[in-house]
This record gives C-alpha cells, sequence and structure tokens, in this order.
C-alpha cells in the first residue's frame, strides 16, 4: 500500500442496501485527508448503511469504494485489519459498556491492540478523555453522566488508537443546542490537532454548517446521490434544489 494516498476515501458507481434490497445506487465521490463529510438526506434514506460500508463495516451491494486506497471489500485479512486498526467509530447512543468506567471502557480497545505496559495504557486513557473535557469523570460509571458527557465519551473511545478516520453517526442527536454546539468544537478540534478525517451522519443542520466541509446529499426518490458540495452551498438556492430544500426546511423546524 502506498505511503501517500490523495484521497482518503473513494467511492465509484457504490450500491449500498440490505440482503439484495438496493437503497442507494450510483454514488460517486471522494475526499481528501484531514476533511470532515457530512452524510446527510431525509429519515430512511440509508445514510447509517452508506457509513457502515464507507467504514468496512458492510459490503457493497456493488461498484468499487476505498479507504486510505484500500478496498475493503477485496482486501485479505492481514490488510484489512490494518485499515480498520487505523479507524474509529461512535455509533448512535456511544455504545459505552454500562459495567466499566469511562477510563476502563476508553482502555478497552488500547489493552487489545497496543503493546503497552497497563500503567501506560492507563495513562493514554486518562489523555484521552482529558482531550474531551471528561477528566473530573474518568472513574464515572455511563449511568452517571449526561447524554452529552456520554457522547464525548465515545469519541474519547474512538480516538483511542488515535486512527486517521473516525465514522460518527448521528453524534449531535438528542442533545440540547449548548451540549450540541460543545461536541462540533470538539470534532473540529480533534481535526485540527490530528489532521483526523471525519465522516459523520447527521440531521442537525447548525452542527453541519459549523462542521463539515462537504456534504454528501441521499435523495430517496431517485435513490441515489443528489448532491456533492459543502454545505453553505446546498443553502443557496440554485441547483441541487432538493438538497437545498432539506437544508433550508430543517434549518428552521
Amino acid at each position: 500500500m502506498s505511503e501517500i494516498v490523495a484521497d482518503i476515501l473513494t467511492c465509484d458507481n457504490l450500491s449500498v442496501g440490505h440482503g439484495e434490497r438496493v437503497i442507494m445506487d450510483r454514488l460517486s465521490f471522494r475526499l481528501a485527508p484531514g476533511k470532515i463529510l457530512a452524510i446527510v438526506g431525509p429519515s430512511g434514506c440509508g445514510k447509517s448503511t452508506l457509513m457502515r460500508v464507507l467504514g468496512g463495516l458492510d459490503e457493497p451491494l456493488g461498484g468499487k469504494t476505498t479507504l486510505m486506497g484500500v478496498d475493503l471489500a477485496t482486501a485479505d485479512t492481514k490488510e484489512r485489519e490494518s485499515i480498520l486498526r487505523r479507524t474509529g467509530f461512535l455509533f448512535q447512543g456511544s455504545a459505552l459498556f454500562s459495567s466499566l468506567t469511562l477510563r476502563e471502557n476508553i482502555e478497552m480497545p488500547m489493552r487489545e491492540f497496543l503493546k503497552a505496559p497497563r500503567r501506560e495504557i492507563h495513562q493514554l486513557a486518562e489523555y484521552k478523555l482529558a482531550l474531551v473535557g471528561l477528566a473530573d469523570a474518568m472513574d464515572k460509571l455511563p449511568s452517571e453522566i449526561s447524554g452529552g458527557m456520554a457522547k464525548r465519551a465515545g469519541i474519547a473511545r474512538a480516538m483511542a488508537l488515535d486512527p486517521s478516520v473516525i465514522f460518527l453517526d448521528e453524534p449531535s442527536a438528542g442533545l440540547d443546542p449548548v451540549s450540541s454546539g460543545r461536541l462540533d468544537e470538539l470534532i473540529l478540534r480533534i481535526r485540527e490537532a490530528y489532521g483526523t478525517t471525519v465522516i459523520l451522519v447527521s440531521h442537525e443542520v447548525p452542527s453541519i454548517l459549523r462542521t463539515a466541509d462537504y456534504c454528501v446529499y441521499l435523495d430517496p426518490d431517485t435513490g441515489t446521490m443528489g448532491a456533492y458540495a459543502p454545505p453553505k452551498t446546498l443553502l443557496q438556492a440554485g441547483q441541487h434544489v432538493k438538497a437545498h430544500a432539506f437544508f433550508t426546511q430543517a434549518r428552521f423546524d
């Protein structure tokens, strides 16, 4: 695998869905390293399904997608594991282990993949939690913290192995405007500090406008990509009529 990858993510005529049912077809776009991409569209249009395929968790139904220069659908086990090792995920609900403290949650992937002494892993977990503003909550259980704090802890776990790419599924869902704003600031801070590429699913237009460099709008009427552009472009009336309508309606609902 080449050390220099011009595009960290590519899609060529990609089809995604469940079983034999195609939800989205003919998706083609590219993303440069260090950018933030938001996958947007109406409910049920396949946003999370697309994210899972882009991250290598599910196989595409057709076409091709590469992550860090590798087609995960055809890669051998060693190459696939190497790419997934450099990828982090935050799923809806944060998916923290309820019986473990926040620090123990962060330590889990480190213990599995890092050949490091226990004390060093302990310190690394504390650093990651401090990074997301949870230094004072590292010994608390998920049930003892707020929803916004749980989302930040989930991001800390996604960043545990210093990934090149992180995938975030509805990171701002269910948060109040203040907590959502803080989470947006955290995502931008991580990108600036580490050069991390961020791919997120969201329907929160204010959050998308604050964070995303590009949006891919999924059109359920045509079953394909309706637009691929910076979010502020989609706010302007023009050629992307459906995407514009989605952004403006969602913004003022």
